[in-house]
């Protein structure tokens, strides 16, 4: 079997899955917990010596011999509930405020310990591909992972639909030697896994940078300001998930912990060093993105000004034969030339040179 996942009609083994621990003895199973945990259970399994015990028949089973010391539990949930978080956290002993934190998405990036115990938090990121950049396109899509991580066990809890793991673990049970180091181990992935995709949005959001600088500096281009500042929004979702997770990486990688191999901790400090490369491309976005945004509302203004001056040359021209007509038309009895024989051709005329005049110099120093 590849994993055991939730089966709609064993109910008996479901009860067993969460049968409670009295004095170091399993009670037999609760009918009341049965179908507890329907929807929110994705997989687990017993892990020892770094391969998947498929002789555990029962969780009951698997948690025993995890708490024995013969390996340890892996159990993944996706978007348990309160209730299904207060049977997962009875079990294993989690904090009060962790399981809080861990039925609530939206939470930031962290890593909290408590007692032999650590609660951390990761925010999952993943590019949405589009056509055309408008400014109502998603760019990124965010998810959470909680992971609980104790002596014997490591709980995942999944927020949102880009937070998938499925394939984290088959990875992992194809690596023993890797999974041999226990809960710490799964944790190390589960961060490599979350950064790894950080790495890759990153890529993707410097093309749509590109495409949109490229295009910025065209004529007309300020009239991609929508979409410089959809952008923009989108890499500050990117920044909220890398940012804060800055100081937990390092924590990891440089505070012992009985839970993380030293061997381990080498490897926390290659999560480290790109995570910090992510962060320093996301500054780099935002500044350049800030530095576009500036030169398209420059480009605007000009245009602006473009517009005044054609607007403002034309209402010049237009002066000259409107001032013209005003004086000839106020219907006095004595006024010169209105008696010549040819003054309206050349009154006319004058309208037309006067008007030519002003649209030549206006085209000289091109505001025409």
């Amino acid at each position: 079997m590849a994993g055991r996942r939730w089966d709609m009609g064993a109910t008996r083994r479901v009860g067993e899955l969460f049968a409670r621990r009295v004095g170091g003895d399993v009670r037999p199973p609760d009918d009341v917990v049965a179908g507890k945990l329907e929807g929110a259970l994705v997989d687990w399994g017993l892990y020892r010596e770094g391969k998947r015990d498929e002789r555990v028949s029962s969780y009951t089973e698997a948690l025993v011999r995890a708490r024995r010391g013969q390996g340890f539990v892996w159990i993944g949930l996706f978007q348990p509930n309160d209730h299904q978080l207060a049977i997962i956290g009875k079990e294993f002993g989690l904090h009060p405020l962790a399981l809080e934190d861990a039925s609530e998405a939206h939470q930031r990036p962290k890593l909290e310990r408590y007692g032999d115990t650590l609660f951390a938090v990761f925010k999952t990121v993943s590019y949405v591909p589009h056509g055309d950049l408008t400014a109502t396109s998603e760019v990124v899509e965010t998810g959470e992972v909680m992971v609980f991580c104790g002596p014997g066990f490591v709980v995942t809890v999944r927020h949102g639909e880009h937070s998938e793991l499925s394939g984290l673990r088959h990875e992992l049970e194809g690596e023993p030697k890797r999974l041999a180091a226990g809960p710490g181990a799964v944790l190390h992935a589960i961060a490599d896994h979350v950064v790894d995709r950080y790495l890759e949005v990153a890529d993707a959001v410097q093309a749509d940078i590109d495409l949109i600088e490229t295009s910025m500096f065209t004529p007309r281009g300020w009239r991609n300001i929508d979409r410089v500042y959809q952008l923009k929004r989108e890499v500050l979702e990117l920044k909220r998930a890398v940012a804060p997770l800055t100081g937990p990486m390092r924590a990891l990688s440089t505070v012992r912990n009985p839970l993380i191999a030293d061997e381990t901790r080498n490897y926390f400090r290659d999560v480290d060093d790109h995570l910090q490369r992510v962060k320093e491309q996301v500054i780099s976005f935002d500044e350049l993105l800030s530095s576009i945004l500036q030169a398209g509302l420059a480009q605007l203004q000009v245009a602006e000004n473009e517009d005044m001056r054609r607007i403002s040359s034309w209402v010049a021209i237009l002066a000259v034969p409107t001032m013209i007509a005003g004086i000839y038309g106020m219907n006095f009895e004595n006024m010169p030339e209105l008696r010549l024989k040819y003054a309206y051709f050349v009154v006319l005329g004058v309208m037309a040179g006067a008007c030519y005049v002003l649209y030549r110099l206006f085209k000289r120093n091109h505001w025409l």
